[in-house]
C-alpha cells in the first residue's frame, strides 16, 4: 500500500479512483509523507469538524512562540492572526465568532446581491478576448467584491489582492519555524493601520456598509486589535477561496468544452455545489492533538498533527452515489467544503453568491472558453487552486 500524499497529482485528477485506494484500511490513517493523521471518512470527519476539544485549531500559539526568536515586527502578523477565530479554540473561538454571526446570515448576504452583481459587471465589462484569469477575473473579482462591501475606496481595492497574496506565506505555512515573514509582516502592519482608520471612521460616520454592521455587531465585545483581525480574515479568506473556485471552475469549463452548455441548462446554484464537492477550494485543514483519545480506530496522542481531508471526505461512496462522476444536478450535496458545526465558514453564503453571479455573468456574455495552451494542474495541499497563468480565449 503506497503512502497518504496529498501532493500526488493523481490525488487531484482522479479523486474517487486515489482515495478507494485507502478506504479499505479505515477512516483514519497515519501518513508518512504529511506526518499526520488523515481523517478520510465524511461522518469522521463532520465530528471532528464539531470536535473543539480533543482537536485544536490553534495556529497562534506556536507562532507566539517563534515571534520569541524574530524580528519585533513579526509580532504584528501574530498579533493580526490572533484575531482570526479559524485558528482558535473555544472558548475564544467562540469570542471572535459570536458578534459576526448576524453579519453574514443568508438574508443579509441575499442583500448584497445588486453590490456583488455590480462588481461583476464592471469586472465582466472590462474583459478583452484573450484573458489571463486569474489577473484579469478571478483574482480582483473576490477582492473587489470585499472592498466594496467595507466601503473602501475603489482606487484604493486593488492594494486588498496584493495584501492577501502577502498573508499566504504565514497562513498557509505547516512549519511556521521555517516561515520567511518578510512580506506578510509588510502586509501585516499595513492590513492594521488601514482597517483601525476604516473602523474610526465607522463610528463617527457610519457609511451604511458591511463595515457598519461588523463594528455595530462587535460594539464593546471585541477590542479594536480582534476587530482588524476579523477585517482581515473576511478580506483573506473571501479572496482566498472564492479566486480558488473560479480558477478551477474556469479550468475545468475550458478542459471539457461539453460542460459548458451542459452548465447553462443547468440550475446554476445546484451546479456550483458540484463544482465546490469537485473543485472545491478547502482539500484539508490542519489540527493538533490536544487530549489523547481514539478516534476511528486509532490512537492519537497529544501534539500528532491532524489532516482533516475535504477532498477525501466529498468523495466518500457511503454519502454520494457515483462519487467519481461530476453531476451537476446532484441533489442533496452534502459536501464539506466549507467545513462544518463549530468551524463552520461564516463566509459560505457569499462565496456561493459571487461565484454564481460570475459564471451567470460569463455565460451570458461568451459562448466559450478556449484555453491558449494546456490547462495547468489544480495544486495545494490545504488550499487547491490552479496556480500556474490559466489564458483564455473568449468567444
Amino acid at each position: 500500500m503506497s503512502d497518504i500524499d496529498l501532493n500526488d497529482p493523481a490525488s487531484v485528477d482522479n479523486p474517487h479512483t486515489y482515495w478507494s485506494h485507502f478506504r479499505d484500511e479505515g477512516p483514519v490513517q497515519w501518513s508518512n509523507a504529511h506526518r499526520a493523521w488523515v481523517i478520510l471518512g465524511h461522518s469522521e470527519l463532520s465530528e471532528a469538524f464539531r470536535d473543539g476539544q480533543l482537536l485544536s485549531a490553534d495556529r497562534v500559539t506556536p507562532l507566539e512562540r517563534v515571534a520569541q526568536h524574530r524580528p519585533s515586527s513579526f509580532a504584528k502578523v501574530v498579533e493580526l492572526l490572533g484575531g482570526w477565530m479559524v485558528f482558535r479554540d473555544p472558548p475564544l473561538h467562540t469570542h471572535l465568532r459570536d458578534p459576526l454571526r448576524n453579519v453574514f446570515t443568508p438574508r443579509r448576504v441575499a442583500n448584497l446581491q445588486e453590490t456583488v452583481a455590480r462588481v461583476v459587471e464592471e469586472i465582466v465589462d472590462g474583459l478583452t478576448a484573450e484573458i489571463d484569469v486569474r489577473r484579469d477575473f478571478a483574482g480582483p473579482l473576490p477582492a473587489w467584491v470585499i472592498a466594496e462591501l467595507l466601503g473602501v475606496r475603489a482606487d484604493e481595492r486593488d492594494r486588498f489582492q496584493n495584501w492577501s497574496d502577502d498573508l499566504a506565506t504565514i497562513v498557509f505555512a505547516t512549519d511556521p519555524h521555517t516561515t520567511a515573514p518578510e512580506q506578510a509582516t509588510a502586509a501585516a502592519g499595513e492590513f492594521s493601520e488601514f482597517f483601525q482608520q476604516l473602523i474610526d471612521r465607522e463610528r463617527s460616520q457610519p457609511s451604511g456598509t458591511l463595515m457598519t454592521l461588523l463594528v455595530e455587531g462587535a460594539g464593546d465585545q471585541l477590542s479594536d486589535l480582534e476587530l482588524v483581525g476579523a477585517c482581515t480574515l473576511i478580506l483573506f479568506a473571501g479572496h482566498e477561496t472564492t479566486t480558488s473556485l473560479l480558477m478551477n471552475t474556469m479550468g475545468l469549463l475550458a478542459s471539457r468544452p461539453e460542460l459548458v452548455e451542459e452548465l447553462r441548462a443547468s440550475d446554476k446554484e445546484t451546479a456550483l455545489e458540484e463544482f465546490l464537492r469537485v473543485l472545491g477550494p478547502t482539500r484539508s485543514m490542519y489540527r493538533k492533538v490536544a487530549v489523547g483519545h481514539e478516534r476511528g480506530g486509532q490512537e492519537f496522542a497529544v501534539d500528532d498533527n491532524v489532516l482533516l481531508c475535504v477532498a477525501a471526505a466529498n468523495h466518500d461512496p457511503d454519502i454520494f452515489s457515483n462519487p467519481g462522476h461530476l453531476m451537476l444536478d446532484r441533489d442533496p450535496n452534502p459536501h464539506l467544503t466549507f467545513g462544518w458545526g463549530l468551524h463552520h465558514c461564516l463566509g459560505a453564503h457569499l462565496a456561493r453568491l459571487e461565484a454564481r453571479l460570475a459564471l451567470d455573468a460569463l455565460l451570458t456574455r461568451y459562448q466559450s472558453f478556449e484555453s491558449l495552451g494546456p490547462v495547468p494542474p489544480i495544486e495545494g495541499t490545504v488550499i487547491s487552486s490552479i496556480q500556474q497563468p490559466l489564458h483564455l480565449h473568449l468567444r
